[in-house]
C-alpha cells in the first residue's frame, strides 16, 4: 500500500493571491503598510495566525488577533477568487488514485476553508482525509496531523509520502518518520527544499507519479 499526503497552499493550488489580498485588506483596515504577493510567499506555511503576525510591522505585533479577525472576514468570502490548481495536478492525482495510491491532504490552512477549496477544485478526487488547522491540534511541522491521517489507514504495510513546497512539510515528514517530496513550483522553491533535506524534488506535478510509482 502507498499513501500520498499533500500540502495545499503552494502544492496542490496557487493560493497566494487570495491569501495576500485577505491580509492586505486587514492591514489597510488597521492603517498598516501592505505587502506584495512575492513577499507573502515567505510568510505563509505555519498557519494563518503566524501569517498575520509576520505581516504586521514591528511595534504592531500586538494587533495580530485583530488582523486575524479581519483576514477571516475577507478570506471566508474570497478564498476562491484567484486560487487555481497547479498545471497537471488533477491528472497527477487521478493517475495516483487509479494505481491504488491512497490520497490525503494535510495543511495548516484553517480546516473548514481548506476542505471547501479541495472539494471545489477537486470534486472527483477521493481523499481519505482532508485535514487543516484546528484549535485542538498543533500545526505542522508537528506530526499530529499526520498521525491523525495514519489512524484512518488500513493496518497493512504502507509506504507514506508527505508532499509539499516548504521546509515545514519536509520537517513534518521527518517528525513522522515518512518520506518527503518537495514541490519546486511552490512558494519556497528548490533551494529551501534541498537545504531542509527533502528525499525527492519534483519539478512538475507529473514527477510525483514517477517518484511514487517507480
Amino acid at each position: 500500500m502507498i499513501t500520498a499526503i499533500f500540502d495545499l497552499d503552494g502544492t496542490l493550488a496557487n493560493t497566494i493571491y487570495d491569501l495576500g489580498d485577505a491580509v492586505n485588506y486587514g492591514l489597510e483596515k488597521l492603517g498598516c503598510p501592505t505587502h506584495d504577493y512575492e513577499s507573502y510567499k515567505k510568510m505563509v506555511g505555519n498557519g494563518v495566525k503566524k501569517l498575520c503576525e509576520r505581516a504586521l510591522p514591528e511595534g504592531k505585533k500586538d494587533r495580530a488577533a485583530e488582523l486575524h479577525s479581519l483576514f477571516k472576514e475577507y478570506y471566508d468570502v474570497h478564498y476562491l477568487d484567484k486560487t487555481v490548481l497547479y498545471d497537471g495536478m488533477k491528472e497527477t492525482l487521478e493517475k495516483l488514485s487509479d494505481n491504488g495510491v491512497v490520497l490525503a491532504v494535510a495543511t495548516n490552512k484553517p480546516q473548514d476553508v481548506a476542505r471547501e477549496i479541495v472539494w471545489e477544485l477537486l470534486p472527483d478526487i477521493d481523499f481519505i482525509k482532508v485535514l487543516g488547522g484546528v484549535d485542538y491540534r498543533p500545526t505542522k511541522p508537528d506530526s499530529a496531523i499526520l498521525i491523525e491521517i495514519f489512524a484512518a489507514l488500513p493496518d497493512v504495510e504502507n509506504r507514506v509520502y508527505m508532499i509539499g513546497d516548504s521546509n515545514v512539510d519536509v520537517q513534518t515528514a521527518k517528525n513522522a518518520g515518512i518520506g518527503s517530496i518537495g514541490c519546486a513550483w511552490g512558494f519556497r522553491g528548490r533551494a529551501e527544499l534541498e537545504s531542509e533535506g527533502a528525499d525527492y524534488i519534483a519539478e512538475k506535478s507529473s514527477d510525483i507519479i514517477n517518484i511514487i510509482l517507480k
